[in-house]
This record gives C-alpha cells, sequence and structure tokens, in this order.
C-alpha cells in the first residue's frame, strides 16, 4: 500500500492535468460523430462532500464520474462492471478535492488565465495530445489548428446543450490545469539554497572526528523484561498526536467460500458445447444458430492469422474448410470453431470511397441505427457517381457528396485498413479485390463507391464463427456453497468463536482466513477479494464483533467478523502499539542501561560497569555511519563535533537507536572539501530542486491542511 501512495503522492500534479487533458477526445467525438447525449438526470442538491466548506454537488459529480467512465471505455481502460465505476468515483473525488485545495491558494495568489491564453492553448504551437491526435494530418504529420478551430467553433453555434456543457467544462478544467502549472511554476522557481548554507554544510562536512566509546545495545536486555503498558502508549500518543492521525475505518477477519463452478460443472457445459457440435457443422445460417443460443454473432469476414489469438490456432488452421473443431477450454468457455473459409489477403489496405448513407448510429443508443434517407434515393445517387467517374468526372469533385465524416476531409481515404476493422461488406470488398478495383457496396450505413487505391503485405487469412459456451456454477453448486457458510456463520457469534470454528472445522479443509485492516467507509475494494462496495457497506452495518452473514463478492460467499473500528482522530493505544511499544521499550531500556553506567566519570569506569570494552572509532563525518558502528547514530555524531567536547568524555550517557553510548571525543580535524565552489553547487541543487519540484504536488500538504468531509459512503 505504502508503494501505491508514494507513487500517488508524486504523480499527483501530473494525473491530474492527464485526466482533465484526456477528456476532450470523446466530448469533440461526441459531437463530431452524433454521439452527444444526456448523461446526467435527477435533480438532487444533495453533495458528495465538503472540502474547506466548498460544496462538491452530486450532479456536477455524477457528470464527471461519467465523463471518466466515457473516456475510459472509450480508451480501452475500463475495467469493466462495477468496477469501472468505482474507480471513476475514486479518480474524480481526488481530482475535485485537489482542484479545490489548488484553487483556494490560486485564489489569494490572484493567478487567472486569459481567453488569448485559453485560445493558444487550443490552437497553439503546443495543444492537447488529445486534440493533436485528433486534428493531426496524418499525410504531413502536422496539426490543422484551422480545423480545430472550425470545429469546435461549428459545435458552439450547432452542438446541443449537452455538447456544448461537456466542452465548457473541459474547459475549465483546461484553464484549471494551466492555474496549476503556473502555481507549481511559481514555487519551483522560488527554490533557493543561500550561500551561508552552502559554506556552512561545506564546512561542516570537511570535519574528521575520531573518538574512543563505551556501547552496549539494547538487545542485551530480552524484551520479555521490559513491559510497556497502554497507559504509557496513550500518553506518549497524546503528545505526539500528528504522528498518530487516523481516519475512520474497520477491519474484519473472513472466511471465502468460492462459488466458482465445479469440475462437475465444467463437464456438463463440455457435454451441452458437444452437443452443438453436429448442428454448427450442418447449419447453413451460422448468425441464427448463434442467436438461437443468445449470443450476438461478431464479424465473420477473413482475418490474417497473425491477428487471431486464440487457443489452439494452429489446430483450427488446420481443419478443413466447412468442419468443426472443439470444443476447446479458452478462459471461462468450451468453445467451437467452425472454419468457414481460407485464403492469403493482404495485411492491410489503401482505399478510398464516398458514402451515401441511408442509416447512422441513434445518438441516445450506439447499439441502433436511425434511417436518415431512403434507400431507393441512396441507390440512384451512389449509380449516378459510379456513372460520372466512369464518364471521366474526378472522384475528388463528386467527394462533397459523401456524408462519411471520418474520411470527407482526407481525400475520401481511409490508409493501412487492417482486416476486421470494418463493417463486413467493405471489409470483404476491398480485402477479397485486386489493387484498382471499383465497386458499389452495399452496408448497413448505406452505399459506398469503392476504389481499391493500394495493398501491402500477403498473409494466411481466415474466416472462423466461433460457439462459446460459458462454464457456469450450478444452483446445486451455489445451494452446496451457501449452506457450508451458513453453518459456519451460525455457529459463529463473535470473534473468538468465529475464530475457534475455523480452526475446527475450515482449516483441515484446505480453506483460509483473511484479514482485511483500514477498511475506509468509501472503499469499494477489500484485501484479498474484487470489487465489494456493498459488502462494505455491510461491514459499516455491523457492530464490533458482529459476525455477518454470508455476502456475494465476486465468485464467493463471504462470512466475516468485524474485528476493529477505528474512529476519525488519534489512534487508540492498541492501534499505535505496534509502532510506539518498540520505542518506549528501548527508551525504558536505555534508562536501565544508563543507571548500570551511573554518573560519567571516564570512560574506564563505564567500561567496568557495562563489562564492555572500549572501543576506537575513527573518520567519523558529521552525517554519516561510522564503519564500526551498525547504525547511523546522530547523538554520537553530534557529541563528536560539539566543540565544547574537543578531547574530553562526554558527561552524559547518549540514547541512540541501537544502544547506550560513552564516547571521549579524541579528535577533531579539517579536511579538504572534495567540490568547494559554491556557486557552481548552488546552481547544481537548484536544478536538482526544480527537477525533483517537476514530479511532486503542494496538493498532499494542502489536503493535510484542509477541512475535508467525505460524504461518499452514504452517496454510493
Amino acid at each position: 500500500m505504502s508503494i501505491i501512495q508514494k507513487i500517488r503522492d508524486k504523480y499527483a500534479r501530473v494525473a491530474v492535468i492527464a485526466i482533465a487533458v484526456a477528456l476532450l477526445g470523446f466530448i469533440l467525438t461526441d459531437y463530431i460523430t452524433g454521439r452527444g447525449r444526456n448523461l446526467f438526470s435527477g435533480n438532487s442538491t444533495n453533495t458528495v462532500g465538503r472540502v474547506n466548506r466548498k460544496k462538491i454537488e452530486i450532479n456536477d459529480f455524477e457528470k464527471k464520474v461519467k465523463q471518466y467512465e466515457d473516456y475510459m471505455t472509450q480508451n480501452g481502460f475500463s475495467p469493466g462492471g462495477s468496477a469501472a465505476r468505482e474507480q471513476a468515483i475514486e479518480a474524480v473525488w481526488d481530482q475535485e478535492v485537489s482542484r479545490i485545495v489548488l484553487n483556494d491558494e490560486i485564489a489569494k495568489l490572484g493567478i487567472d488565465v486569459g481567453k488569448k491564453e485559453i485560445n493558444d492553448m487550443l490552437f497553439g504551437a503546443n495543444p492537447p495530445e488529445d486534440l493533436k491526435k485528433q486534428f493531426t494530418d496524418p499525410a504531413t504529420g502536422q496539426y490543422n489548428a484551422a480545423e480545430a478551430m472550425r470545429q469546435i467553433n461549428e459545435m458552439k453555434r450547432k452542438g446541443t446543450a449537452d455538447a456544448k456543457e461537456n466542452f465548457n467544462t473541459y474547459l475549465g478544467q483546461l484553464e484549471n490545469s494551466r492555474m496549476m502549472e503556473k502555481y507549481n511554476s511559481m514555487l519551483s522557481n522560488s527554490i533557493n539554497f543561500p550561500k551561508w548554507l552552502i559554506e556552512k554544510q561545506n564546512a561542516e562536512n570537511s570535519l574528521l572526528g575520531k573518538i574512543t566509546l563505551v556501547r552496549e545495545v539494547y538487545s542485551s536486555i530480552p524484551d520479555s523484561s521490559v513491559k510497556v503498558s497502554d497507559d504509557e502508549i496513550a500518553d506518549y500518543v497524546s503528545k505526539h498526536k500528528n504522528d498518530y492521525k487516523q481516519v475512520e475505518s474497520r477491519s474484519i477477519s473472513y472466511v471465502a467460500f468460492s462459488a466458482a463452478p465445479s469440475t462437475k460443472d465444467s463437464l456438463y457445459t463440455k457435454e451441452k458445447s458437444l452437443s452443438l457440435k453436429a448442428q454448427l457443422d450442418t447449419t447453413k445460417d451460422v448468425d441464427q444458430l448463434l442467436a438461437s443460443e443468445g449470443l450476438t454473432p461478431g464479424y465473420n469476414g477473413f482475418i490474417s492469422g497473425k491477428k487471431i489469438q486464440v487457443p489452439f490456432k494452429d489446430s483450427i488452421f488446420k481443419t478443413p474448410v466447412g468442419q468443426v473443431y472443439g470444443p476447446y477450454l479458452d478462459g471461462a468457455n468450451y468453445t467451437l470453431a467452425k472454419v468457414l473459409g481460407a485464403r492469403s489477403m493482404p495485411d492491410t489496405v489503401k482505399v478510398r470511397h464516398i458514402l451515401i448513407a441511408t442509416a447512422q448510429r441513434d445518438p441516445q443508443n450506439q447499439n441502433q441505427l436511425v434511417q436518415t434517407r431512403d434507400t431507393v434515393s441512396a441507390k440512384k445517387t451512389i449509380d449516378s457517381i459510379q456513372a460520372l467517374i466512369r464518364s471521366g468526372k474526378s472522384f475528388d469533385s463528386l467527394l462533397v457528396l459523401s456524408d462519411d465524416p471520418g474520411s470527407k476531409d482526407k481525400g475520401g481515404v481511409y490508409d493501412s485498413v487492417a482486416a476486421g476493422t470494418m463493417v463486413p461488406e467493405f471489409n470483404d470488398f476491398i480485402f477479397e479485390n485486386p489493387v484498382g478495383s471499383k465497386g458499389v457496396v452495399k452496408t448497413e450505413f448505406g452505399y459506398h463507391y469503392i476504389e481499391i487505391l493500394g495493398q501491402k503485405g500477403n498473409t494466411p487469412s481466415y474466416k472462423i464463427a466461433y460457439l462459446p459456451k460459458p462454464i457456469i456454477a450450478s444452483k446445486e453448486t451455489h445451494d452446496s456453497v451457501i449452506n457450508k457458510a451458513n453453518i459456519f456463520a451460525g455457529d459463529s457469534r463473535d470473534i473468538k468463536s468465529f475464530d475457534d470454528n475455523f480452526k475446527k472445522s475450515l482449516q483441515p479443509l484446505g480453506l483460509n482466513k483473511g484479514v482485511a485492516i483500514d477498511i475506509k467507509p468509501a472503499d469499494s475494494r477489500i484485501q484479498g477479494l474484487p470489487s465489494a462496495r456493498s459488502f462494505v457497506k455491510k461491514i459499516y452495518e455491523s457492530k464490533l464483533g458482529e459476525v455477518i452473514t454470508p455476502e456475494p463478492v465476486g465468485d464467493n460467499y463471504v462470512v466475516a467478523v468485524v474485528t476493529e473500528i477505528n474512529k476519525t482522530g488519534t489512534q487508540t493505544a492498541s492501534k499505535a502499539r505496534l509502532a510506539v511499544e518498540p520505542l518506549l521499550r528501548n527508551k525504558k531500556k536505555a534508562e536501565m542501561l544508563t543507571k548500570k553506567v551511573g554518573k560519567v566519570t571516564t570512560l574506564e569506569a563505564a567500561a567496568t560497569a557495562l563489562g564492555k570494552t572500549m572501543e576506537t572509532v575513527d573518520s567519523i563525518r558529521l552525517t554519516s555511519r561510522p564503519r564500526n558502528l551498525p547504525v547511523y547514530e546522530p547523538k554520537v555524531n553530534g557529541a563528536t563535533f560539539n566543540p565544547d567536547n574537543k578531547g574530553k568524555v562526554v558527561p552524559e550517557v547518549l540514547s541512540g537507536q541501537n544502544g547506550i553510548y560513552v564516547i571521549r571525543v579524541e579528535n577533531v580535524n579539517a579536511t579538504a572539501v572534495a567540490n568547494a565552489n559554491v556557486a557552481e553547487q548552488r546552481k547544481q541543487l537548484y536544478q536538482q530542486g526544480k527537477q525533483t519540484a517537476m514530479y511532486s504536488s503542494p496538493v498532499n500538504a494542502l489536503k493535510n491542511a484542509a477541512s475535508i468531509k467525505d460524504n461518499r459512503a452514504s452517496r454510493f
């Protein structure tokens, strides 16, 4: 967990900016492809939380969560299911808290971004990456700022209310990102290493000390002989509250009863798959058979063998055309594969086309098409285009009639098209015909006049239909697992009986007991378990020591007992004991050993009292560990270079990290400094500081100082 936190701390500023900038791609794409939609509903004024008394409204928060989910899905980063929403909620919450705490500081400093600056950010030399990617001419590699401006202005004039609102949200985030950059730049440019400080450090680093000491390690006293009470720990924590802050959390012990499909379930699915093999082998309509099994037919065109990534693909490729291979195990499915065709095809194709559309995707539902023109008039238009081109009319002069926004501004060209990326009819024409072929193709979007401009590569390709049968747990399997979980939960009434019953009944069966600590109210995951938001809610509805009855989590039924409840504030003695007890135990050991030494007079007397020999430690530097000592002891090094101690026995026992020390400072000399060029040192330190500042952020410090109320647990 600490590694994850370090990464989050280090790249917090970069992540906030990246998330904000990344939103532009799908906002513009939604407008340009007509996919704008009403993302949000409800007029609730409930807040998700407050930061420094500023509300985070639930409607605005939901909107940003939806935007984040859409972005993740469109870019293939979404984990899917409830995990996607949980990830989005966490990311947007962190973004909103960071934005508010930073904006508070930015407002105090009067940092602002003007309209000209925003315009330069969008259309200048360094546009946002998503905008740059969308409007870069693939032929020249140059960003087309004019086209970007044209389409954005078009959206402002004719776009839907949602599209305009989304774009305004993006602009606000872009503005915030720039202000954050300015704020961080101001901080990084204020880095300073004074000349006097460098000179002082050089002088200190030049000192070389020599001491004689007597030491005794704390491990010489058994831990079992030194008791640390809860009151002592509580007293220590109360004096160091900032070091032992605590947020609301709970801990549990749990047992997960797996409800994954059994071997019997797997064999049953395999038999079902085998029973379908004859039907798949003889059917004349594969798509109809797939539909009868509740499956949506996938792409059924030819695909390069290099791009097909399925188990046993070599065996499938060797299967004669028209025959079926399988069933074979593919993840959580038994799958049948029917080879519908095999041939050599190019790897990629370059084409140009003109589309006379009859339908486009429904802006409200991307899985549905909305009719835009009747097929009769569309067919007449495409036939006229074909006739005009045959008579000598240029392709480019007729391109103005095309309804395809994806290629119209690029001469109608699609370059480096891979098999399977276009709709089946379009794909089959361009991959199954030679270069120079021209023709009209009908697809679900309308009529296309297509010309094949070029083809690259030549690879064996296959047309394969797949019929997967998922391996699912039967009712018998579920009932058996639930029964075992209920019996265990029924016999466990508190923490002790939970642990006793586990050892007696479940451990011999090979089951494991899990422990999850520091579960926060808004958490959606628990150590060792998949997405479990509803389970976290159940934990917070339970009392200390209460056993939670079987709760479905992923493929498991989980029985848990609440073992710890921590409220926001300062850690209790029991919570802090693990960290504090060793400190207090060593402090007591130091007092015991110091008492044994008595009053410090000579090293010989201290050595006699402790039964130890005197040691010489040479070549001591102020800020480094002497090679004779196992750990760096700041008190020993500090006493060595205290001018008052030179040539003397330090008149007190030094209690360090590893043990106690009685020392005599024999000598301290100044040596030459390897790099005494103060100006060059200052320059190097300044550059290092600037570089560090690039990957750090003041956000965490501002969050620690902020008043934050998180209501997510009760809202989601």
